[in-house]
C-alpha cells in the first residue's frame, strides 16, 4: 500500500475511524486538522481549567513602574492581511550620518500568561500555534493572543522593546532591551505595504491618515534594504520556495495561491533577525542562559555540492555559507522559473532547525542560514512558547531577579519545543495537501503542465503550474529528472491523506 510522510500514525490503542466527508470544504479540512492534531500528539482545544483563567482576565495588563511611556512614537504593525495575533510593531528614527535607529516592541504576553498557571501548561504542550487552511488552534485563547496581550491598533499595551542603532552601511552601532508602554498607530498588511513600496499600488488608507508614517516606513524600507545586502554578503542564504495559501468562496476552496515573499514581509524579517540576535547578545551580557534557534553546518553538504555539479556550477569541499549564497544568486539569474526547486533541494538537504540551550561563556552553535553566531526566537510569544520562555528569562535579566527556570528545564524545554514544531509543521503540510486534494478532487482525467521536483527510487514528483500544488507521477516517470517540464494527467485524489496522484500524458 502506498504511503507518505503525510500518512496519519495512529495512537496506542487507538482505532482509526473511516474518513467522513462533511457539509462544506471548510468543514471537511477543519475536521482533518483536528484529526491530525490529536495523532500528532497536540491538544486542540484548551482545558477546562485554563479556560477558568482565562474567564478571570479582563483586561490588559496594567501600569508598570519599570515601562517606559513610547505611546508618542508612530509605531505600526505589519503581517498578513488576516492575521489577529499581532506579536510586533515597528518605528524608525533617522540619526545623523545616515544612522537609523529601528525600535522593536514585542508584545509583552508573561504579564498575562503567568509561568505555572493553566494557560501556560497548555501553552508548554502544543509550544506554538497550528495555522491551518479552515482553522487555527491557537497556543493561548484568541481572547488573549488577538486581543489582550495582541498589540491592536489604538489600543495601550505593555511591551519589551528592542532598540537598536545601525550605521549607514546596516552594521548594528548599538542596542539595548527595556520594557515599555506601546500604542499601535497603524495594523497593516504585507501585501499593501509592498505594493506601495514598489510604487505598484497605493498608501494604505491607514498610512494616509496617520501624518509622518509614510516617511517613516520609507526610513524602515531603506534600511532594511542594506540589511538584506550586509546579510547576504556574510552568507545568508535567499531561497525561496513556493508556498500556497488556500482561498475560499465562502466555505467552499476555490483556488490555491502562491505567497510569495515581498518587499514589506522581507523588512519585517530583517528587522525580527536583528532583534532575535540582540536579545540574544543582551542575555549573554546578563550571564543568562538563553534558548537559541539553531541551524547547524549542513552534514549533507556533499549533496549540496553534488547538486551544484550538476548544474555546471561549483562550490568548496567544507560548508560555506557565503560560497552557497553566492551559488544561489547565480542560479536565480540563470534560471528564475526553476530557482524555487532548487531551493527546495537545498532546503532539505541543510535540514531544520532545532532549539539548543546556551549557557553563558559558551560558543553557540550559530544559524547556518542567516550567517549569525547569536539568534534567539523572541518576537512571537503569542504564537511560540520558546520565544515567551526567552520573554521571562529577560524581563528577569532586566530586573535583577533569578531564572525563571532552572538550567535541566530549560535543556528539556528545547528538546521538546523542537519536537513539537515538527508536529505542528506535519499537521499543517498535511492539511495544506488536503485542500489541494479537494480543489483538484472534481477533475479526475484533467491535463496539465507541470515540472519534476523530486526524482529518486522513493517516487517521481510534479509540481502543476496552475493551480500551483504536487503530486507523485505514478506511471510515465521513466528517464524523468528534476527541472525537466511535462504534461501530465490527473488520475486519483484522496482527501484524506492529501494524496494527488498523475499520469504522464
Amino acid at each position: 500500500m502506498k504511503t507518505t510522510d503525510s500518512d496519519p500514525q495512529n495512537l496506542p490503542g487507538e482505532t482509526r475511524q473511516p474518513f467522513q466527508r462533511q457539509s462544506s470544504d471548510r468543514a471537511t479540512l477543519a475536521a482533518i486538522a483536528r484529526r491530525a492534531m490529536i495523532e500528532r500528539g497536540l491538544e486542540p482545544d484548551f482545558p477546562p481549567a485554563a479556560q477558568q483563567e482565562l474567564a478571570a482576565i479582563r483586561e490588559p495588563a496594567g501600569e508598570t513602574n519599570a515601562a517606559r511611556d513610547l505611546r508618542d512614537r508612530l509605531w505600526a504593525s505589519i503581517d498578513n492581511d488576516d492575521s489577529r495575533d499581532l506579536d510586533q510593531l515597528t518605528v524608525a528614527e533617522p540619526l545623523a550620518g545616515a544612522r537609523v535607529r529601528i525600535l522593536v516592541a514585542v508584545a509583552d504576553v508573561d504579564a498575562l500568561a503567568r509561568k505555572g498557571s493553566a494557560l501556560d501548561g497548555h501553552a508548554s504542550r502544543n509550544t506554538t500555534s497550528v495555522y491551518t487552511p479552515a482553522i487555527i488552534f491557537p497556543m493561548l485563547p484568541a481572547a488573549l493572543s488577538t486581543d489582550l496581550t495582541s498589540l491592536n491598533e489604538d489600543q495601550d499595551r505593555l511591551a519589551v522593546v528592542a532598540d537598536m542603532v545601525f550605521e549607514a552601511d546596516g552594521s548594528l552601532a548599538s542596542s539595548d532591551l527595556y520594557r515599555a508602554r506601546v500604542r499601535n498607530r497603524a495594523k497593516l498588511a504585507y501585501r499593501s505595504v509592498a505594493a506601495w513600496l514598489d510604487g505598484e499600488g497605493p498608501a494604505p488608507k491607514r498610512v494616509l491618515e496617520t501624518p509622518g508614517l509614510d516617511e517613516n516606513l520609507r526610513v524602515q524600507d531603506g534600511l532594511a534594504q542594506r540589511l538584506v545586502e550586509l546579510r547576504r554578503r556574510v552568507g545568508a542564504l535567499s531561497l525561496e520556495t513556493i508556498q500556497t495559501r488556500t482561498v475560499f468562496e465562502g466555505d467552499a476552496v476555490s483556488d490555491l495561491e502562491p505567497d510569495r515573499k515581498n518587499r514589506a514581509k522581507q523588512l519585517i524579517e530583517d528587522f525580527m533577525i536583528a532583534a532575535n540576535g540582540v536579545t540574544a547578545t543582551y542575555l549573554e551580557s546578563k550571564k543568562f542562559p538563553s534558548l537559541r534557534r539553531v541551524l547547524r553546518s549542513p552534514e549533507r553538504w556533499d549533496r549540496i555540492a553534488a547538486l551544484a555539479s550538476g548544474l555546471g556550477d561549483r562550490l568548496p569541499n567544507e560548508p560555506d555559507s557565503a560560497a552557497l549564497e553566492a551559488f544561489l544568486a547565480r542560479r536565480r539569474k540563470a534560471d528564475p522559473e526553476k530557482f524555487p526547486d532548487v531551493s527546495l533541494a537545498v532546503v532539505k538537504l541543510i535540514g531544520r532547525g532545532e532549539y539548543a540551550l546556551d549557557l553563558p561563556g559558551g560558543e553557540p552553535p550559530g544559524h547556518f542560514g542567516l550567517a549569525v553566531k547569536d539568534y534567539t526566537h523572541s518576537t512571537a510569544p503569542n504564537r511560540r512558547f520558546p520565544d515567551l520562555i526567552t520573554q521571562r528569562l529577560l524581563k528577569a535579566a532586566m530586573a535583577g531577579t533569578p531564572l525563571p527556570y532552572t538550567l535541566p528545564e530549560l535543556a528539556e524545554l528545547a528538546k521538546h519545543c523542537t519536537e513539537r514544531e515538527d508536529d505542528a509543521t506535519k499537521v499543517e503540510r498535511r492539511v495544506r495537501k488536503s485542500a489541494a486534494a479537494l480543489l483538484l478532487s472534481g477533475r479526475i482525467g484533467e491535463s496539465f503542465e507541470a515540472i519534476v521536483t523530486g526524482a529518486s527510487d522513493k517516487g517521481t514528483w510534479v509540481r502543476l503550474f496552475q493551480p500551483p500544488t504536487e503530486g507523485r507521477l505514478e506511471r510515465g516517470f521513466q528517464g524523468l529528472d528534476v527541472g525537466d517540464r511535462v504534461r501530465v494527467k490527473l488520475i486519483h485524489t484522496d482527501v484524506e491523506r492529501g494524496f494527488i496522484d498523475f499520469a504522464r500524458d
